[in-house]
């Protein structure tokens, strides 16, 4: 037991020791301007942002010990900030206002686990322009006499702005759209009359100033801001006594029955000073007495009766009242008049009754032009309605009777009188074209009476036509057809415009316009279309015109429709063949074609039908009617029949054929044909024939085939001698003469090969023959002692003139060689008769230069 105790004092011993030995830690005193450190000298914007990290706690533990931050606050004080409890970091937990609080007293302190030391500090929260000037002392309402002389001070407005330095500067000014009469001073905020300006009372009796105050200007949050306030100044003008009494409820009437009692109120008349801010007394007196029947109170202006109605002889009395100003000494100063009326009536025993010009009226007329203003009173109509009871016997109602919706009357309640105003509610029913006269009914009804008295009063209104309909056309467009043939001046179609207003201005004026319209005329009162008396109209030409006519009335007023002409086709052109009817060459078998054109613009005027007229002999030739194509009778088939027919053996035919129009009256034209006829089997035989039966209305086509073959033939000549020469005198000497032997496929008759060359030979070729030696095996076998001549090149084919009949001739390649020759007569006849006579009149086409023949009779 002894030693356990004697253990525990030797280790709270060592305990004492170690806690001895232990060093306080302390906080770093950078100074003022540092951001870490003890908060000494530390100062803040008022406008930092909350969530800032604004200062570092720093400090150490001389005993090399961690250490942890800790702050704290008055408890009656805001925790503006917090502090990271390891690294020291001071955040802005609350938003700063100097104005409220500039200064922030904390308890900042360290500790190491086992020390802790504190400090209190103190943080000064700076200014920034975040506070807008206030004025003091508001509302501003200022009470000003309407003499005030101009320049005068008149009111002073005071702002403060709780910041420092230019953000806590304020000026003033007046902040207006419009110009105004007042001047603000913008450093002493003294409110004045502007030079020249003047107040009055009756004008304007307040004015409402709106001032600004604005501070200085500052920096917020980064940026430069400048704030400003509003406030409103009240200026009521004070009333000096310049303006005279005035009536109020005027026209005054009034109304004595016959069971009223002398000494009973007819009315009042009620009068005030016109400066009502500081008003005089009114005295009321009359005039004149009107003979004793009535007096007014001088101080209320109540007027009644002094005797019976039954003494009183007028119907009407016209009362003149005056008021007179009283000023506070008792002088008299300004004053009016105003008339009143007075009418003797007696119990509800009349109805309402209307009143014109000059009494009791029932029937009110007027004239008007159509189409008012929407809105516009009737000003031509003096209506006044009455009823002559008093109270709510004189309560009744009015309204019109007719057309709804086209006038509003107004009132529609009246009591005892009124003057009645009719307004135009529909401006586009009162139309003169729908009518000319528009009636109405007038009524007026009691509301609260039992008996419901009423009246009426017929309104009649005689419209007045203005100009505001536009003349339209009976159709949007015309269609006319005239005959090509019709004389100048001749009518073409009638158009018809109508206007439905009335007098001169509905009349309608015509004029037509386009590109279209030069050839036609419009009378301008009737509408009636007709042609230029100088125009002359062609079909052909032009079938169709487009224009435009006009119709205006007098003010311009106007439209438009169109006009389409078309011209009818006339029968005036006679068929006309073309230049190559005068001669044809038909193929035996196959038909040749006549053509004539019409000029006519339309069918059946333009169709033409073919006959032939007059043939020696008649039945050889058919014609087709509507294609003119002529044909050789079925019943010839071959030349022979054709020759049995016409012993003379001729193969020109001529005919005379005719081109007949379907027109009515139907023109025809004549012309001759001739005819030449060969057979298939005599162009097989000779295609050169053929070639030039071809050719034969042409010869301009023949020649420029001949002249083409010819210069194949002769640049071929000159190739074949070309190459041959430079050969020659490449090997530099001189070779034996060799003849090449070729077989020649399948010859063409001689006669006709040679024929044709004959017809081909030009002026040189006809120096030269070509021979043809036979073949023989010497001939194979024995070697030339020459070299051969250039060889003659192929000719080409003549040309075909039946291609499905003739089948294709060539020239052979042959062997030999080109002598001269002196021409020799051969033995065989030249070609057949047709052959010879196609060469013979080709030669004299050629030699004559213009032949003109007359096709048409």
């Amino acid at each position: 037991m002894g030693r356990a105790p004697r253990a525990a004092a030797i280790l709270g011993l060592l305990r004492f020791c170690l806690v001895q030995a232990n060093f306080a830690p302390h906080f770093f005193d950078n100074g003022a301007g540092s951001t870490n450190g003890n908060l000494a000298l530390f100062s803040l914007p008022e406008d930092t942002p909350v969530g800032s990290h604004v200062y570092t706690l720093n400090g150490t533990d001389p005993d090399g010990d961690p250490v942890s931050y800790h702050i704290s606050f008055d408890p009656s004080a805001r925790s503006v900030f917090s502090v990271d409890l390891n690294l020291g970091n001071v955040t802005l937990v609350e938003e700063l206002d100097r104005e409220r609080e500039d200064e922030i007293e904390a308890i900042i302190s360290i500790s190491d686990g086992l020390n802790l030391v504190a400090e209190k500090v103190t943080i000064l929260v700076t200014d920034a322009n975040d506070e807008a000037p206030r004025f003091t002392q508001e509302p501003y309402v200022v009470l000003v006499p309407e003499d005030t002389p101009a320049g005068s001070s008149l009111f002073k407005v005071h702002a403060v702005d709780r910041d420092t330095g230019s953000g806590g500067s304020v000026t003033y000014f007046l902040q207006s759209l419009h110009p105004t009469k007042f001047a603000m001073d913008r450093h002493s905020g003294v409110l004045r009359l502007q030079a020249g300006a003047t107040l009055d009372y009756e004008e304007s009796r307040t004015h409402f100033l709106t001032v600004v105050a604005k501070d200085g200007g500052g920096s917020l949050r980064g940026a430069p801001v400048v704030f400003s306030t509003t406030t409103t100044v009240t200026v009521n003008v004070e009333d000096v006594q310049d303006t005279p009494p005035v009536f109020v409820g005027t026209p005054y009437y009034g109304y004595v029955y016959e069971d009223t009692l002398p000494g009973s109120e007819v009315l009042t008349v009620v009068a005030m000073d016109g400066d009502q801010g500081r008003p005089n007394r009114i005295v009321y007196s009359l005039v004149n007495r009107s003979d004793g029947a009535f007096q007014i109170n001088e101080t209320s202006g109540t007027i009644t009766v002094l005797q019976s109605p039954a003494q009183l002889h007028r119907e009407a009395y016209e009362l003149h009242v005056q008021v007179t100003e009283v000023s506070s000494a008792g002088i008299p100063a300004a004053r009016a008049m105003v008339p009143v009326t007075i009418r003797i009536v007696d119990l509800n025993n009349h109805p309402p009754t209307f009143y014109g010009e000059s009494g009791p009226q029932n029937r009110f007329e007027l004239s008007m032009y159509e189409h008012p203003p929407q809105g516009e009173i009737l000003r031509g109509l003096k209506i006044t309605v009455n009823d002559s009871d008093q109270g709510a016997n004189a309560k009744f109602n009015l309204r019109l009777v007719g057309p709804g919706g086209v006038f509003r009357v107004v009132p529609q309640t009246v009591l005892n009188e009124a003057q009645v105003t009719i307004i135009v509610e529909n401006s586009a029913a009162i139309d003169f074209e729908k009518s000319r006269v528009l009636t109405f009914k007038l009524l007026a009804i009691e509301v609260n009476t039992p008996e419901k008295f009423s009246s009426t009063a017929d309104i009649v209104i005689q419209l007045l036509d203005t100009n505001d309909n536009v003349p339209k056309f009976t159709s949007h467009y015309y269609v006319a057809r005239i005959p090509e043939n019709a004389p100048g001046g001749s009518n073409v179609v009638a158009v018809t415009a109508v206007d439905p207003d009335t007098g001169p201005w509905g009349e309608v004026k015509y004029s037509i316009y386009g590109p279209g319209a030069d050839l036609f005329l419009i009378h301008p009162s009737t509408g009636l279309i007709y042609t230029q008396p100088w125009a002359s109209l062609d079909a052909e030409a032009t079938a169709r015109y487009n224009f435009y006519v006009k119709a205006e009335d007098m003010e311009g007023r106007y439209s438009l429709a169109e006009v389409f002409v078309t011209l009818l086709d006339v029968n005036d052109h006679y068929p006309q063949f073309g230049k190559s009817i005068q001669k044809k060459t038909m193929v035996l078998g196959t038909p040749v074609k006549i053509e004539a054109t019409d000029q006519d613009a339309e069918e059946p005027n333009n169709l033409v039908d073919y006959s032939i007229t007059h043939a020696e002999p008649a039945d050889v030739f058919d014609i087709d009617t509507h294609t003119g194509e002529i044909r050789l009778k079925s019943s010839i088939r071959s030349l022979e029949a054709l020759h049995n027919i016409t012993p003379g053996g001729d193969h020109t035919w001529s005919l005379e054929v005719q081109a007949k129009d379907r027109g009515s009256p139907s023109f025809s034209t004549t012309a001759l044909l001739k005819i030449d006829i060969t057979d298939t089997e005599t162009l097989s035989r000779d295609p050169m024939a053929a070639f030039l039966l071809q050719t034969k209305d042409n010869p301009m086509k023949a020649v420029g085939v001949l002249a083409g073959i010819m210069a194949i033939v002769v640049a071929i000549t000159v190739l074949i001698s070309t190459a041959t020469f430079w050969r020659n005198k490449k090997s530099n000497k001189v070779l034996p003469v060799r003849r090449v032997l070729r077989r020649r496929p399948s010859p063409a008759p001689r006669t006709v090969r040679t024929e044709w060359l004959k017809f081909r030979r030009t002026k040189t070729a006809t120096k030269f023959m070509l021979q043809e030696e036979p073949l023989s095996e010497k001939h194979r076998n024995s070697r030339p002692a020459a070299p051969p001549p250039p060889r003659a090149p192929a000719l080409p084919p003549p040309p075909r003139m039946a291609p499905d009949t003739v089948t294709p001739w060539t020239v052979p390649t042959v062997s030999g060689s080109l002598t001269p020759q002196e021409p020799q007569q051969s033995s065989k006849p030249e070609g057949n008769p047709v052959r010879s006579s196609m060469v013979s009149e080709l030669k004299q086409k050629f030699e004559k230069k213009s032949v003109e023949q007359k096709a048409y009779f």
